[in-house]
């Protein structure tokens, strides 16, 4: 069991917002947060346009695949971040639930995503600030 923060984002695919999400958490925390993705129904692939949005900021996501929601990985989680996944996300009691809402960038194009991106980057770098203080913060 380890004793830093672990965090869940949920999307329906598994495609776009939950890698973004887990990309920006895993870029802006480093090894002071665990990070997991998942989906509740996962595509074939990540989103490209996603893809693309995230090179943009330095941060290449295209060898993320999509992965299946597990309750184990609910269950291993500190935060549950769910983005449009609705009722198919398991709760278990002492977990932190949160549920962003954010457009989905399935079938947009880039011009799109960037708003979604940077939104998802805000959200993070406020979260980020409540679980796992860089040293010598105060949270």
């Amino acid at each position: 069991m380890s004793d830093k923060p672990s965090v869940l984002f949920v999307c329906v695919h598994n495609a776009g917002r939950s890698q973004m999400a887990a990309a920006w958490l895993t870029h802006l925390a480093g090894d002071r947060v665990e990070v997991r993705s998942a989906g509740s129904d996962p595509g074939d692939s990540v989103n490209p346009a996603a893809v693309e949005a995230m090179a943009e900021v330095g941060i290449d996501i295209s060898a993320e695949i999509p992965k299946v929601l597990t309750v184990e990985a609910v269950q291993e989680s500190d935060v549950c971040v769910t983005m449009g996944c609705g009722d198919t996300c398991p709760v278990f009691p002492g977990k932190r639930y949160l549920d962003w809402t954010l457009d989905d960038p399935a079938g947009q194009g880039v011009e799109a995503v960037r708003p979604i991106r940077d939104e998802i980057k805000r959200r993070v770098e406020a979260l980020i600030t409540e679980i796992a203080p860089k040293p010598g913060t105060a949270a």
